[in-house]
């Protein structure tokens, strides 16, 4: 059997965590199997080295982030190989551009072109341990990218699915997938398993077990997931193309604190102008979510949507640039709005969801900005303040403790 394991960087964040998942891939090695596995950076090591360059240069290069940003990896692959040494297990470590990891060229946000296998095959066949760096490619310049924060999850299942593994396995600090976070939820419950779009519409929206572009790969080759701790041996959630007659009407409750909100005022009211402003961000490579338009008045609307923190401020920019040309008189932002979500492929046939997502938060006195729906998500936007007071009694509106 061929398995690929994934450890998040709390699980290898010093020497005795180190060492557990050097026993772990042991284990899996003893029982004859042929194992590839993807680190993370170590513990806050990303947060370190991001705090360096800014205290150096707030505007860096996204070229020279990653070049400094793929340090991380490199260690903690290298002194994996040498604790699975020290176990008697052989194994090598190997570099994105060793394996043959191609990507796209947008630093820090690059995705997989195409993943070589001749290397990790032969160390496989040499009857090695593979431990190769995750959230990193190269480019066609044979420059390092990385693929954004997450981006080892992407890499294991892009590895799972270029080498037809039988398993691909998500460690983190949790034991699978929940109904919420269940350090704001106390009565949270693990699922034992989701479908694809479920999880990719968790994972999109601020759950952060797995990153949404990992789920993306996954349904699209068919990769089975297994989110478990690397902390204790309990079974984990699957992630798969889940069937099940009767779905629970709603899987989860997600909420992304890492919004913000953008509002065009006075834009003319005339044919074209929604496609010229979110033309000029997406070849900004700015992501855009929520999307809410007014009705017309004196031949102007507002324009309001949702970004990323981090994209708030180059997406303003880019606006205030082309303030004239896209017509707009007006450009508030404000950052203190969060994205809270109900999510659950059993609405698509149900009726009265939003009515009881909207119920929950009147009673607790919560505020709805915007609304977004698809067949399986309804997403409101709402205060900061309000965000874990709303994300329990939705919870508790929609998965009550079981008797």
């Amino acid at each position: 059997m061929l398995i690929v394991k994934k450890f998040g960087g709390s699980s290898v964040r010093d020497k005795e965590r180190i060492m557990n998942v050097a026993r772990r891939c042991e284990k899996d090695y003893r029982a004859g199997n042929r194992v590839v596995v993807v680190l993370s950076a170590m513990g806050d090591t990303t947060d370190d080295l991001i705090a360096k360059a800014h205290d150096i240069n707030p505007n860096a290069p996204k070229r020279e982030m990653d070049m400094l940003l793929s340090i991380g990896e490199q260690e903690s692959v290298a002194l994996m190989a040498m604790a699975l040494n020290s176990l008697g297990v052989p194994a090598i470590s190997l570099n994105a551009f060793q394996v043959g990891m191609h990507t796209t060229s947008a630093y820090s946000a690059a995705r997989f072109k195409r993943v070589d296998t001749d290397r990790l095959v032969h160390e496989l066949d040499a009857g090695k341990v593979v431990i190769v760096t995750g959230f990193q490619g190269v480019n066609k310049y044979d420059d390092v990218t990385t693929l954004g924060r997450g981006g080892s999850d992407t890499t294991a299942v892009a590895l799972a699915a270029t080498l037809h593994a039988d398993k691909c396995e998500i460690f983190t600090d949790v034991d699978g997938v929940y109904t919420a976070d269940p350090r704001i939820v106390k009565n949270a419950r693990k699922l034992k398993e989701i479908s694809y779009d479920e999880m990719l519409e968790m994972a999109t929206l601020g759950a952060q077990v797995l990153h949404n572009r990992s789920v993306e790969m996954a349904k699209k080759y068919g990769v089975t997931l297994v989110v478990r701790s690397s902390l204790n041996e309990s079974e984990g959630t699957l992630v798969r193309e889940v069937n099940n007659v009767e779905k629970m009407l709603v899987s989860g409750v997600a909420c992304d604190k890492n919004a913000a909100r953008i509002a065009l005022i006075g834009v003319k009211n005339e044919p074209g102008v929604a496609f010229k402003i979110f033309d000029e961000l997406s070849r900004k490579n700015i992501n855009v979510d929520m999307i809410l338009q007014s009705v017309g008045r004196d031949d102007t609307k507002d324009i309001s949507f949702t970004v990323d923190q981090e994209e708030a401020k180059n997406a303003v920019e880019v606006l205030k640039e082309n303030r004239e040309r896209l017509t707009i008189q007006k450009i508030e932002d404000e950052v203190n709005v969060a994205k809270l979500s109900v999510v659950g492929a059993g609405m698509q046939s149900n009726s009265g969801v939003a009515t009881k997502m909207f119920e929950a938060l009147y009673d607790v006195g919560v505020n709805i900005r915007m609304i977004s729906t698809s067949e399986i998500r309804i997403t409101v936007l709402i205060d900061l303040e309000d965000t874990d007071r709303a994300m329990r009694a939705v919870h508790d509106k929609f998965l009550p403790d079981e008797d």
